[in-house]
């Protein structure tokens, strides 16, 4: 019955097997201070109510029970019994870290660290939650040890979730497609909403929220973004300085006043709180059509890398009618008070 690893292939992983201690190797251990000779002299008092260890049957690497192990040579066994893992190096180290928090002496907060960076490293787009779940830390820790892990990298724009989903971290384009969705049929429901844009309902509803105030349906960087440790670029761009003011805007009548941009996210927010519109189906109709056209410079010059050499003059042509269309507006307002 005890043989080596060819002689174990045919039973299913899950089956308890005895195993020769001479044919395993030791695994990399989650343990940065390895093995605990008293903890393993414990273990051996009480060797016949343990587990199975857990091994990489391909490399016969002990993956969760080396104190065991060490319990098993300890009382002069030649053979143990083992389950089986069929999956890569990196899983078999994720296995390993899940365990031993589950079970065993406990790792020390330094070791789950050093796990989560050693996870990060092999899986970055997997989520702070996820992590945190495989090494007992909390998501605000794991998003603290990415940051410092993944600092001279190019930050993911997503995470894959317990579920094996990938999961957007920048919704801002689906945020933008929920809006004009809203604006242009308003009549649609938010579940409909949702779904043709891959956003949750729960963000549906804030990006309808924020039209009726007259915010951006997507939220901007502040402080507190900035200060989190696994902002992407937010936190790299506080340090750069002092933001430039607000670019500044003529207005089109020729009233001598200018506006900025935040005072036009002013002005959108006071329509917002207006009774008149804000008490009328079409006043409602008409704030959300506003938001959803209203441009700031930076919106636009997120969108310019994205456009080829040869597209950039019918841009521009599109641009100037769009303009034209938006003074005449401007006028009609001025005259028709």
């Amino acid at each position: 019955m005890s043989g080596s690893a060819e002689e174990q292939t045919e039973l299913p992983a899950h089956f308890t097997q005895p195993v020769r201690i001479r044919d395993l190797a030791p695994g990399r251990s989650p343990r940065l201070d390895g093995i605990d000779e008293a903890h393993a002299r414990r273990l051996a008092e009480v060797y016949d109510s343990l587990p199975p260890v857990l091994v990489q049957r391909p490399t016969m690497r002990v993956i969760d029970g080396m104190h065991r192990l060490r319990a098993a040579e300890i009382l002069g066994h030649e053979v143990l019994r083992a389950q089986f893992f069929d999956g890569a190096d990196e899983e078999a180290f994720i296995q390993s870290v899940a365990r031993n928090i589950a079970h065993g002496l406990p790792l020390s907060t330094a070791d789950r660290k050093a796990a989560a960076d050693r996870i990060l490293r092999s899986f970055p787009a997997m989520s702070d939650r996820s992590i945190g779940i495989y090494t007992g830390l909390d998501a605000k820790t794991v998003a603290g040890v990415r940051h410092r892990s993944t600092v001279d990298s190019p930050q993911l724009n997503m995470r894959v979730g317990r579920d094996g989903k990938a999961h957007p971290l920048d919704r801002t384009t689906e945020r933008r497609q929920a809006a004009e969705l809203i604006s242009l049929r308003p009549g649609l429901t938010l579940r409909m909403v949702a779904q043709r844009t891959g956003l949750s309902l729960g963000t549906a509803h804030d990006v309808r929220q924020r039209l009726l105030r007259g915010e951006d349906p997507a939220p901007q960087p502040g402080p507190r973004s900035a200060a989190r440790p696994a902002a992407r670029d937010t936190a790299a761009r506080d340090t750069e300085g002092p933001r430039p003011a607000a670019p500044v805007r003529r207005a089109p009548s020729g009233g001598g006043r200018t506006v900025t941009t935040r005072d036009a996210l002013d002005i959108l927010r006071s329509l917002a709180g207006d009774p008149a519109l804000r008490q009328t189906d079409s006043g409602r109709d008409f704030v959300r059509w506003l938001h959803a056209h209203f441009l700031t410079d930076e919106a636009w010059r997120r969108q310019t890398p994205a456009i080829p050499a040869h597209s950039r003059q019918a841009i521009a042509d599109v641009a100037m009618k769009c303009s034209d269309s938006w003074r005449r507006f401007a006028n009609e307002m001025n005259t028709g008070r």
